[in-house]
């Protein structure tokens, strides 16, 4: 078994691949690779996507910029149903719309647009930065032993507005709902970094690694 984790120069990918690697040998998760190559992606039976910064930068570097490895995802998660992982801005973009800075098209796997965070407690800053407590709404073979009132680390300004309700698998309050984790069919994201979450974040992976829709 194969994971590949893209990278497509939008950001260090270093304590990703630890923590792949490192729950990989504890599960029996096979190899995983960080790759910026098409034929990787191709061959891979997991993808995940990552990203740090902004949307229109990510998803600019990504479709112009590795317009081959850009295509290589879609056809590893939409056509023959790879399970793929979307991390941070790598989740953000598998919404039909981002509005960071310009209105920019998501991938629209998952139907919703991503906004600014408007917290309803004026005290609280953005970006919403630290750790939170998740409060899950769905179960998924991916967040099998994690529960509501586990925490998660947050980095992130702008976060996804979901159109159906069944595909927000959890969400934190901060000044009101924001969401936390989307899913559908073999597709799942997090707008925290489990890489940087410890317990809650390692277990997330080990199951994705487990995952055999």
């Amino acid at each position: 078994m194969l994971t590949a984790l893209v990278d497509y120069d939008s950001g260090n990918l270093h304590s990703a691949e630890k923590a792949f690697q490192r729950m990989a040998q504890e599960v029996g998760g096979g190899e995983v690779i960080v790759t910026s190559c098409a034929d990787d992606i191709a061959r891979a039976d997991r993808v995940v996507l990552p990203g740090d910064g902004a949307f229109p930068a990510c998803r600019n570097a990504l479709t112009r910029d590795h317009a081959a490895l850009y295509e290589a995802i879609v056809e590893a998660a939409t056509t023959r149903a790879r399970p793929f992982m979307g991390i941070c801005i790598g989740m953000q973009m598998m919404a039909s719309l981002g509005r960071e800075y310009e209105d920019t098209p998501g991938f629209d796997w998952i139907t919703g647009t991503v906004v600014e965070i408007a917290p309803g407690d004026p005290s609280l800053k953005v970006p919403h930065m630290g750790w939170n407590d998740l409060v899950l709404t769905a179960t998924h073979p991916v967040l099998d032993g994690i529960s509501s009132g586990q925490h998660a680390y947050f980095v992130h300004s702008y976060h996804f507005e979901v159109d159906d309700p069944a595909q927000r698998l959890a969400y934190v309050d901060y000044g009101g709902e924001i969401t936390a984790i989307v899913g559908r069919d073999t597709m799942i994201g997090t707008q925290f970094h489990p890489e940087k979450s410890q317990t809650t974040g390692l277990r997330m992976i080990a199951n994705f690694l487990k995952w055999a829709p």
